[in-house]
C-alpha cells in the first residue's frame, strides 16, 4: 500500500531475533513497502528520533529494554503519532500491558501472513488519516493567521482616516456627519478587536505564542483597566467597584503573580468589558483576594499553593444553564443579541491556563453571573 504515487510507506521492524526479521522483510517488501530492521529498544528509540517511520512492528520480549518500555518511551516523547503493532507469543495480560502502554494493535506469533497484512494495513490508514488531519488544520490556522494580518492593515488605516474627519483636518463636518462617523469609528474597532482576538487564537493554537513572564502586582493591571473602560460603564450609569478586602485580610502586596503583562490585561479587560456590555442595571464588582483553594475542586489540600483570585460580578441578564458547559469553547456564541463573536472567552481561558490557572463561570437568568480566575501566586 502507498501513501500517494511516488512514495512508499516506511515500516520499522524491531525484533531481537535475526529470522523473524527477515521473515517480515520478506513479507512486507513483496507487498511493496519499505522496511529498515533494528535488533533492540535503544536502536528502535534512535531511529524513530532520527527518521520516524510510518508504522512499527515492535517484539514484546527483548532483552535490556523489552517492548513495552519501548512503546512507553516513544509515546512520552515529541514524536509526531506512528502506529505500533505489538509482537507476542504470550498471553493476554501481556496484550492488555501492550495496550495500556500505548500500543495500537497486536498479533500473535505465530502469525497468519494475511493477518499481519490487514493489521498493517488497517494502521496505516489511520496514520494517513490523521496526517490528513494535522496538514488540514495546519492549512486552516495558516489561512486564519494570513487572513487576520492582511485585515488589520486596512482597518487600522480606516480608523486613522475617520478619526482625521471627525477632526476636521479635510474640511468642515456637521455634526450629522461627525455622528455618522462616530458610529463608523464604532463599529470599525469592534471589527478590530475581533481580527485582533481571533489572531491571538490562532496564535496560541499554532503554538506560535510567545510569553515574557514576570512579577506583576494584579491589582495594579485591574485599576489600569477600570480606568480605561469607567467611561463606558458611565454611560450605562453603571459603577464598577474594586474590592480587596481590609488592608490586614489581603496586603496589597500578595496579590503578585507571575505571567505576561499584556495578556493578563487582556483577561481582566474582556471579562470586565463583558460584564458592561451585559449589564444594563446595577454595577460591576471586582474582587481581589488571595486564597489557598483554586476553585471548586474539593480535593486540594490546607497545603496546596497559594493563588491570586479574581472575580468579577455583574447584576446583568445572566448565562443559561445548558450554555454554561459550552462558554469557553471557540466560536461558542451566547443567545444574547450583544453577543460576540465567541472568541473573546475562549481566548481568555487558554491565557489563563498557559498561566497554570483556572478559570470558572457561575450565573443565573435574570440575576447576573460572576467569572472567577485563579492564577497561582508570585
Amino acid at each position: 500500500m502507498l501513501s500517494d504515487d511516488t512514495t512508499k510507506d516506511r515500516i520499522l521492524a524491531v525484533d531481537d531475533t535475526p529470522d523473524n526479521l527477515i521473515l517480515l522483510q520478506t513479507i512486507l517488501e513483496v507487498e511493496g513497502y519499505e522496511i529498515d530492521l533494528v535488533a533492540d529498544g535503544a536502536a528502535a528509540l534512535q531511529y524513530v528520533e532520527e527518521s520516524p517511520p510510518d508504522l512499527i512492528l515492535l517484539d514484546v520480549m527483548m532483552p535490556l529494554m523489552d517492548g513495552y518500555e519501548v512503546t512507553r518511551r516513544i509515546r512520552s516523547s515529541s514524536t509526531p503519532y506512528i502506529p505500533i503493532l505489538l509482537l507476542t507469543a504470550f498471553n493476554d495480560a501481556s496484550v492488555v500491558e501492550g495496550l495500556d502502554a500505548g500500543a495500537d494493535d497486536f498479533i500473535r506469533k505465530p502469525f497468519d501472513q494475511d493477518e499481519l497484512m490487514a493489521r498493517v494495513r488497517s494502521l496505516l490508514r489511520l496514520k494517513h488519516s490523521l496526517d490528513a488531519q494535522r496538514a488540514m488544520s495546519r492549512a486552516r490556522e495558516d489561512f486564519v493567521s494570513r487572513l487576520t494580518h492582511d485585515l488589520r492593515t486596512p482597518l487600522v488605516a480606516a480608523d486613522r482616516m475617520l478619526n482625521l474627519f471627525l477632526q476636521d483636518i479635510f474640511c468642515p463636518t456637521s455634526d450629522e456627519m461627525k455622528q455618522a462617523v462616530s458610529a463608523m469609528v464604532r463599529s470599525n474597532h469592534n471589527l478590530l478587536e475581533m481580527v485582533n482576538t481571533l489572531l491571538e487564537v490562532s496564535r496560541f493554537e499554532a503554538g506560535q505564542k510567545t510569553m515574557r513572564f514576570e512579577s506583576y502586582n494584579l491589582l495594579e493591571i485591574v485599576q489600569e483597566v477600570v480606568q480605561e473602560l469607567n467611561t463606558l460603564a458611565q454611560e450605562k450609569n453603571l459603577t464598577i467597584k474594586i474590592d480587596t478586602g481590609t488592608e490586614k485580610e489581603h496586603p496589597v502586596n500578595e496579590l503578585s503573580v507571575i505571567g505576561d503583562r499584556l495578556e493578563l490585561r487582556r483577561v481582566v479587560g474582556n471579562l470586565i468589558g463583558n460584564a458592561i456590555k451585559f449589564t444594563d442595571l446595577g454595577s460591576i464588582d471586582v474582587r481581589l483576594y488571595r486564597s489557598k483553594s483554586s476553585g471548586q475542586s474539593k480535593s486540594e489540600s490546607p497545603d496546596d499553593k497559594e493563588w491570586v483570585v479574581l472575580e468579577v460580578s455583574d447584576t446583568g441578564y445572566g448565562i443559561a444553564e445548558e450554555d454554561l458547559a459550552h462558554l469557553f469553547e471557540r466560536f461558542r456564541q451566547g443567545k444574547h443579541k450583544r453577543a460576540g463573536s465567541g472568541l473573546g472567552l475562549h481566548l481568555s481561558r487558554r491565557i489563563v491556563e498557559t498561566h497554570g490557572g483556572k478559570i470558572e463561570v457561575v450565573s443565573e437568568l435574570g440575576k447576573g453571573s460572576t467569572f472567577t480566575v485563579y492564577l497561582p501566586a508570585g
